[in-house]
């Protein structure tokens, strides 16, 4: 199943730093989110993009991860040629990542 079944997903950035949260829609998938969005497996759904570490922060009471992958834009907005410089867009690659239910 894609990710985008059981979350939703908002990007952020500051300078060469991409923010990305994923949030369950029900609680009861926190559990798999846990279980299959662990930093190794974002980096690799992010390759080519992504040049840096991947660090994820869980937050249990709000049914979320928020992943903070450095060096994934380019530079940062004043210095890519990206179309999307700023990584809005990379949330919705983010709920494209295949998962096991």
């Amino acid at each position: 199943m894609l990710l985008r079944q059981i979350a939703h997903s908002r990007a952020g950035d500051k300078g060469d730093i991409s923010n990305i949260s994923v949030i369950a829609y029900d609680r009861r998938d926190y559990a798999l989110l846990l279980a299959a969005l662990t930093p190794e497996r974002v980096r690799q759904h992010f390759a080519g993009i992504v040049h840096g570490e991947v660090t994820r922060h869980e937050l249990p009471q709000l049914g979320a991860l928020n992943f903070v992958m450095q060096r994934a834009l380019g530079g940062g907005v004043t210095r890519s040629l990206a179309l999307d410089a700023h990584g809005k867009s990379l949330s919705g690659l983010m709920l494209a990542l295949e998962i096991a239910p």
